[in-house]
């Protein structure tokens, strides 16, 4: 029996579909659609028949409310932005990420009452769970691709409420929790419990506990804090993906398998091994070979701002981020007093004077690292249910250039973006050559 048969049942598909994709698209200013760039990136993402980006934004109506957390930025743009997207040639995005409800819950119904009137399939977010999670569909003159999405990165409050019979659900993400498993020395974990009880870190949960409120801990463990240490003699950190998100997902894309052609998921993660942006975090690898073996097309990673590697992995992609597409967090027309608090910024002062205050004018932040600046559009095709050819074009969004200028794509002719992602992809076995300043993967075709 073929590995095709065994990962996904017969495969009676037939014809071919292309595909495009970018990153985050963290958009706040207006497009200038005549301009050369966009007609070259455009004519780059109306390749593929899907084509996709990430919609890091928020479009809340007048009286919009921010929330008292947010993703970093409260991101917030004009609903018109979203035409600028489909300006691009985009027909799906994703909106789960750790933005989405920077304007609560009318700021998330706002925004998706905004991208159904434009026409765009959109994945990850819903006025409950079952809506959050649900594949979404695009029917295309070549076929029909599912989209699932979710994030990582979100802070708890954000995640979407279950329906039940006697209750409505809550509006929110479609989440991937995890938990963080700690290991440390023996001699490490005597000096914690140590510190625990002289500093009383872990009073109010023991006192929980007691009274009932808690289950019992494993004694095989210390708890500090938030964090739970075991003892290794190789200390470090393993993150384990949510069991319950896991089997939320993997429903998702068993019922997609039978009413779509490919099913692409979506997943906005900043998560990071160790302390390095470039690398995967291993929870998110672990899980993104899953989904695959489940019976998802391809996975699309996002959210650290910058590019990581590429795996091909039972010949379907894993792009583990597509870093930005279009980056504009500096040009936000409004922030909540509680950014400007943050800063230590009086109530007379402006959006101008915070983004100074944060970016110390512009020498420290994201705005000071090229490698936020620079990504690829891949563009790939699958026929008969198997990947056939992947191609990847590089682009720039304008390092250098004062904020309210950078942030837009344009082709880039610059070598060192895909000799860059050469060598982040090798470890995952990916080969890419380039071509007159186009990588192409080189594939061996076997499922």
């Amino acid at each position: 029996m073929s590995d095709k048969i065994k990962r996904r049942g017969v495969d009676l598909r037939q014809g071919e579909i292309s595909f495009t994709a970018t990153g985050d698209s963290f958009i706040t200013r207006r497009l200038a659609s005549d301009s050369v760039d966009f007609k070259e990136v455009s004519q780059l993402i109306n390749q593929g028949d899907f084509k996709f980006t990430n919609f890091e934004m928020t479009t809340p109506s007048t009286g919009k409310m921010p929330s008292a957390v947010s993703g970093g930025t409260w991101a917030s743009a004009q609903p018109e932005v979203i035409n600028d997207l489909k300006s691009y040639g985009f027909n799906c995005v994703a909106w789960a990420n750790n933005h989405t409800l920077d304007y609560l819950y009318k700021g998330l119904l706002d925004t998706k009452y905004h991208l159904e009137k434009a026409g765009l399939v959109h994945a990850g977010v819903g006025e409950n769970l079952a809506e959050a999670s649900s594949p979404k569909y695009i029917d295309l003159a070549s076929g029909r691709v599912a989209l699932i999405a979710l994030t990582s990165t979100f802070h708890e409050t954000w995640l979407a409420g279950e329906q039940r019979r006697d209750g409505s659900g809550r509006p929110g993400v479609n989440g991937l929790r995890y938990t963080n498993h700690y290991q440390t020395t023996y001699e490490n974990l005597k000096l914690l419990k140590e510190i625990a009880e002289e500093t009383g870190i872990n009073a109010q949960r023991n006192l929980d506990i007691l009274e009932g409120f808690l289950p019992h801990e494993n004694k095989q463990e210390v708890t500090f804090g938030n964090h739970k240490f075991s003892e290794s003699k190789v200390p470090g950190r393993k993150r384990t993906p949510n069991e319950r998100d896991m089997k939320r997902t993997i429903a998702s894309i068993h019922e997609a398998k039978r009413q779509a052609d490919y099913i692409v998921v979506s997943i906005h993660s900043h998560e990071m091994q160790g302390e390095d942006k470039q690398l995967t975090a291993d929870f998110i690898e672990k899980v993104s070979r899953i989904f695959i073996d489940e019976g998802a097309d391809a996975i699309l990673g996002h959210g650290p701002h910058i590019l990581r590697g590429i795996e091909i992995y039972r010949n379907r992609p894993i792009f583990y981020s597509l870093g930005n597409f279009i980056f504009q967090n500096d040009t936000v027309s409004f922030l909540p007093a509680d950014f400007y608090e943050k800063y230590g910024l009086s109530a007379d002062k402006n959006v101008a004077d915070a983004i100074d205050k944060r970016s110390s004018k512009d020498t420290i932040g994201l705005g000071t690292n090229p490698l936020v600046w620079e990504s690829v559009i891949p563009y790939w095709k699958m026929k008969e249910g198997e990947l056939t050819e992947v191609v990847l074009y590089p682009i720039e969004l304008g390092y250098g250039k004062k904020r309210y200028q950078r942030g837009w794509p344009k082709v880039s002719k610059k070598s060192s973006i895909l000799t860059e992602l050469q060598k982040l992809s090798t470890p995952y076995g990916t080969q890419i050559q380039i071509e007159n300043n186009v990588g192409i993967i080189k594939l061996n075709n076997k499922a």
